[in-house]
């Protein structure tokens, strides 16, 4: 019994494991120095890991749609979009708490003891700061100033997967590091800092991939729901979530399932949703444009598009430039 409930209190933490392993399965590429350059680069996984990563077999969704941005004035990214559109769709922001090695790294430094930020409404009012991020980083700056924005100047993934290991193998590299190198170790540094005090502090109020995901939460296929039938309305379910909710499966609910074992009604489960009907033909409506813009996509070369991209050293990611 005791070995069953290990397991149902660390499984959540054995399929993170798992994907960030899956993402980062290159073990050649460590040993090299030298970036996968594989077709299986044509897909994006669904969390947040840099695609210069030595170890990266696959590239990330945020960075791929800053490369497509950057390159829409001259060919319109269906395929990217689309497959975003599917990520999103199916998962909501379940890639958050389950599929992204970031968010891994994040739990695991919430567990160095110090005191802690606990959530308020000012924790609250700050995790729209992701949404502004998007918006400039990730989307202006790549269409109007043709730069990865936030990789460029943010992203900590790319620092620690990519700048850090690469520059320590390649002595190539080392001779173009400058202030935006210097900038990024600043910013992982700090974001490290950050979710050591906040849980998940990156997640909560800077990462644009979550932001993203946030946005098809309502509507998501697969993740959390409460069972209005034998809720009570306690609020245990916020009370007990380090997350900034307000309640389950809001935008800010990254799905970690926490929640079920805080509820006295066992009234929340994981599953297939049950939406009501004009969020099921909206889940309809977007899974159908989806599916047709991927395949407009697919027909335009956008799979080699994102492909080609990725098997380059993204020096961005790594601080150069």
């Amino acid at each position: 019994m005791k070995g069953k409930e290990h397991f149902k209190q660390f499984s959540r933490r054995y399929v993170q494991l798992m994907a960030a392993v899956l993402y980062n399965c290159n073990v050649k590429g460590f040993a090299e120095g030298k970036i996968w350059k594989g077709n299986s680069k044509g897909m994006c996984v669904p969390g947040l890991n840099c695609y210069s990563c030595p170890g990266a077999i696959a590239s990330c969704p945020l960075g791929s749609l800053q490369s497509a941005l950057i390159s829409s004035k001259y060919k319109f990214p269906y395929y990217l979009l689309g497959t975003i559109l599917l990520m999103g769709l199916f998962l909501g922001r379940f890639t958050c708490g389950f599929l992204c090695p970031f968010g891994l790294i994040q739990e695991l430094l919430d567990k160095i003891p110090t005191p802690k930020i606990k959530k308020s409404n000012v924790t609250r009012g700050l995790s729209w700061i992701k949404y502004a991020l998007l918006l400039i980083f990730a989307i202006l700056i790549p269409v109007f100033y043709s730069a990865p924005g936030f990789c460029k100047y943010i992203c900590p993934a790319g620092t620690l997967e990519a700048g850090i290991p690469l520059t320590i193998m390649q002595e190539k590299l080392r001779p173009m590091l400058g202030f935006i190198f210097s900038w990024k170790i600043f910013m992982l540094v700090s974001i490290v800092v950050l979710c050591i005090f906040a849980y998940r502090g990156f997640c909560r109020f800077i990462c644009p991939l979550g932001a993203i995901y946030s946005f098809f939460q309502p509507i998501s296929f697969f993740g959390i729901q409460v069972d209005e039938k034998k809720c009570t309305h306690c609020n245990a379910c916020v009370r007990s979530c380090k997350m900034d909710v307000k309640r389950v499966c809001d935008r800010e609910c990254i799905q970690c399932g926490e929640c079920i074992k805080h509820c006295p009604e066992d009234a929340i489960h994981f599953g297939v949703r049950k939406l009501d009907r004009k969020k099921r033909i909206l889940q309809i409506v977007v899974f159908a444009l989806a599916v047709v813009i991927i395949i407009i996509g697919l027909n335009n070369n956008g799979f080699n598009d994102v492909k080609n991209k990725a098997i380059r050293l993204c020096y961005e990611c790594i601080g150069i430039g």
